[in-house]
């Protein structure tokens, strides 16, 4: 039996990704989302989903508004007004092979992120993660706070040849939302990812379904293909399509 887990990525980021984050989980294929601790929506974000029943887990930001803890604990994950550095500047720093937000402070962030989400949600998160940066401490940050609370560590990667261990499965995990508008067919996505697969694979299919505000349209380089994903994750069609694979069962992270 092939094992497909559709994933919504960004609860909190602004007032419209909630909205269509809401939709794809309540009216269509979303059972796992990653809620964004710090964002000052993520609490309106969780309230219009968390009767469906979904896997919620922590969606850890760390390139993007005020952080959770005080920025005087943590001076090198955040700029001159407390906010913290952006994903560009991580993407620079990646690529030169250098790091400059410090493991310990990460650490600090990362658990009070934890400390927020168990606020906002009242329990631990299903699966735990991070949200669009490249670095190696953040990633043993994520590892290590993750194994010491026993935690689902879902380690990123996007290379869809790769496995990776998730809970005591192992899987491979897919996007491709960042590709121009034009190039992206988020349905088409999804049934080659599923024709794709072999029998007994398990596959994390990522997204990140919204709709646009000024928030998002001045802090995020994802604006159309969020709002072609939603279109698609509560499309009746695929999902009739997805339940008419007999050897396919949709699954969510606590399935894993």
């Amino acid at each position: 039996m092939k094992q497909l887990l559709i994933r919504a990525d960004d609860i909190g980021y602004s007032y419209a990704v909630n909205v269509g984050i809401a939709r794809a989980v309540n009216e269509g294929l979303v059972r796992s989302a990653g809620l964004m601790p710090n964002m000052p929506e993520a609490q309106r974000g969780w309230d219009w989903v968390k009767d469906a029943g979904i896997a919620i887990g922590q969606h850890t930001n760390l390139c993007l508004g005020t952080p959770c803890a005080d920025p005087a604990l943590i001076p090198s994950l955040v700029d001159e007004n407390g906010q913290l550095h952006s994903s560009r500047e991580y993407r620079a720093a990646f690529k030169e092979g250098r790091e400059f937000a410090a493991y310990d402070e990460l650490v600090i962030e990362v658990e009070a992120q934890l400390a927020r989400f168990r606020e906002i949600v009242g329990h631990d998160p299903e699966y735990f993660e991070a949200h669009a940066v490249m670095s190696r401490n953040l990633n043993r940050a994520i590892h290590d706070v993750a194994e010491k609370y026993g935690f689902k560590e879902q380690v990123a990667s996007f290379d869809p040849t790769k496995i990776v261990r998730c809970g005591s499965t192992d899987v491979r995990m897919a996007l491709e939302d960042m590709l121009p508008p034009e190039q992206y067919d988020p349905a088409d996505f999804i049934r080659r990812s599923v024709e794709g697969m072999a029998d007994g694979e398990t596959i994390v299919l990522v997204f990140h379904p919204g709709y646009l505000d000024d928030f998002i349209l001045r802090n995020s380089s994802l604006t159309v293909n969020r709002t072609k994903e939603v279109d698609v994750l509560i499309d009746p069609a695929m999902r009739a399509w997805l339940e008419a694979q007999d050897d396919l069962r949709l699954i969510c992270y606590r399935d894993l």
